[in-house]
């Protein structure tokens, strides 16, 4: 056997790599959801009524950044709040950061690399599901 295959072998834990990043995006995102919780979601209503959309919305962050959150970390109809996490990236992007799609950070990076990293992690964990280590068996 050779040193590849034996680090292969010895790495090749889909379900744990599947937790890890249900926790990490979950945990992460968490951070703005409680942000949301202690500060409300009143500052969203005019950057929607800048778009036509109805203030209502606002209060679906609440639902994007705390209970799809806790759902994708615990493993509890991971696939659908996988999917309402990366709507609600959508929503964040288009709302707020689009002004910077073609932008670039005084460091080269892509302005919205953050966003896409969520984004891009919720379409992920929807596709591949909770994995073994999780409350509901997807």
């Amino acid at each position: 056997m050779t040193l590849l295959t034996k680090f292969n072998h010895a790495v090749d834990h889909p379900n744990a790599g599947r937790l890890l990043l249900r926790v990490l995006l979950g945990g992460l995102m968490l951070f703005h959801g409680y942000f949301k919780l202690t500060h409300g979601v009143s500052w969203i209503a005019p950057i929607l009524a800048a778009h036509h959309l109805p203030s209502l919305l606002a209060y679906g962050a609440y639902i994007g950044e705390v209970v799809a959150p806790l759902c994708i970390i615990f493993g509890l109809f991971t696939r659908v709040a996988a999917l309402v996490y990366a709507i609600n990236m959508v929503f964040a992007v288009l709302l707020i950061a689009g002004a910077n799609f073609w932008n670039t950070t005084d460091v080269g990076a892509w302005a919205l690399e953050t966003e896409a990293l969520y984004l891009v992690g919720g379409l992920v964990v929807m596709l591949l599901g909770a994995g073994k280590y999780s409350i509901s068996k997807e």
